[in-house]
């Protein structure tokens, strides 16, 4: 696949990933060193997030778990409406950030719950 193909491939994965966003990131010229940009559309959501091995939802929900453990809120306001996006359950995020707290720490997992809140409040 040429780089133009998963530059196209990556984009058009960008935006199902961020459809809804309240403060979506910004991928323009400016916002981030250009080479950045192409590296996270070509690459990462071009080739790493379209192999065949793992579903759309596994990677995601792979994602979140790792944004979880790493304590990395700001991310985890992309991810965790991304993942709803892409058809991850909430209740499996909430379940993940259950299991995430025994092997990550108490402390990131109540901070994720608070992301989760806030980003994808609860039905009543």
């Amino acid at each position: 696949m040429s780089d133009q193909e998963k530059r196209e491939k990556g984009i058009a994965f960008f935006k199902k990933l961020i459809e809804g966003a309240d403060n979506p990131p910004a991928l323009s010229k400016g916002a981030m060193p250009e080479k950045f940009i192409d590296y996270t559309l070509e690459h990462l959501f071009g080739d790493v997030w379209q192999g065949d091995e793992l579903s759309l939802e596994q990677r995601s929900l792979i994602t979140c778990t790792i944004l979880v453990a790493l304590n990395r809120e700001a991310e985890q306001r992309i991810h965790f409406p991304g993942a709803r996006n892409l058809g991850v359950k909430r209740d499996q995020l909430e379940a993940m950030i259950t299991h995430a707290a025994h092997y990550a720490g108490w402390p990131v997992a109540a901070s994720a719950f608070r992301v989760l809140a806030e980003v994808w409040p609860v039905e009543e």
